[in-house]
């Protein structure tokens, strides 16, 4: 395993990260999510990315996760990097959603409970929540961490003015902003414009969601919708008709370049992904170990050519 600092701090992170927001809840196969839990850490996967409302039901994949824990890892502790979140909805009621103090107060505690953990590594503002003063949210973070409930703090998908202000007021009160998360690959280049830069400005570190487009940068849908994929799930984030044939055309000859360079097509988006010096890690999902593994082949061959870099940018523009 390959770890970067992360921005400016000491603390050091994988340069792939375990993401538990699909396939480890009370509806998804338990001792499939042990089994990968386990591997990633074995091979040197050290931070789970959590939030309160990963499941299906929201909740469910922190209660496993804290029982995958006390089973197996928690002589391991201080191996882990453990975040959550709170910001999305997770409960009926007014207080059950956005960034108010109430809701994070409450939500990180219901986190910790589920888990079982004394304190979480990391704990974000899970998104923007134009109802609340940034100052309200980012001051119940400084709070968590003087409360001993997080070690470090971040926030995610935060828009550019809104995750400057938040930094600038994190930075003021002596808890600075550890790093930013955002959806970032080959198909969604919006953090390239303001926010790797602000994340870098602030000394924070960089952390990608969904690398892979949510399975549309591999070789799944290279020859259709298969019966079991994201895509063919009606439920799901990703929607049969954003598998377009143009998006497809450009796998296909992005595939090409993966080829040549002795990847699959996976493989070459987890690192591409990763060669901005601003990205400290990317957040992968699976479904089961040989997911895991085969993501972990990125590792192999993370340098691009700047020939290489141009006919990817040709594609993708």
């Amino acid at each position: 395993m390959k770890y970067l600092f992360c921005g400016r701090s000491g603390l050091q992170l994988p340069a792939i990260s375990l993401g538990l927001w699909h396939n480890f809840g009370f509806m998804d196969n338990f001792d499939t999510a042990e089994q990968m839990i386990l591997y990633a850490f074995e091979q040197g996967i050290t931070h789970f990315d959590l939030a309160n409302n990963y499941g299906p039901p929201p909740g469910s994949a922190e209660t496993n996760f804290g029982k995958i824990l006390k089973k197996n890892l928690v002589s391991h502790r201080d191996e882990m990097i453990i975040s959550s979140k709170a910001g999305h909805r997770m409960w009926p009621g007014p207080y059950g959603d956005g960034s108010s103090r109430k809701n994070l107060m409450a939500s990180i505690d219901q986190s910790l409970k589920r888990t079982g953990l004394e304190y979480f590594d990391i704990f974000y503002s899970h998104r923007y929540d134009r109802y609340t003063p940034i100052e309200e949210t980012m001051r119940a973070l400084v709070d968590i961490v003087h409360q001993g409930k997080a070690l470090y703090v971040g926030i995610s998908k935060y828009p550019p003015q809104q995750a400057f202000e938040a930094m600038t007021y994190l930075k003021e009160h002596n808890v600075p902003c550890l790093i930013f998360q955002d959806r970032y690959n080959m198909f969604q280049r919006e953090p390239e414009k303001e926010i790797l830069s602000i994340a870098n400005k602030f000394g924070a570190g960089f952390i990608a969601f969904s690398p892979l487009a949510q399975g549309i940068l591999t070789d799944k849908y290279l020859n259709g919708i298969p019966e079991h994929s994201r895509a063919a799930d009606p439920t799901g984030f990703l929607r049969k008709e954003q598998v377009t044939d143009e998006l497809i055309g450009k796998v296909k000859k992005l595939n090409e370049i993966a080829n040549q360079r002795g990847q699959t097509m996976a493989e070459m988006a987890l690192a591409w992904a990763l060669h901005d010096d601003r990205v400290t890690s990317v957040i992968i999902g699976a479904r089961n170990v040989n997911q895991i593994k085969d993501n972990l082949k990125a590792l192999d061959n993370l340098s691009f050519t700047q020939a290489e870099l141009n006919r990817i940018n040709g594609i993708l523009n």
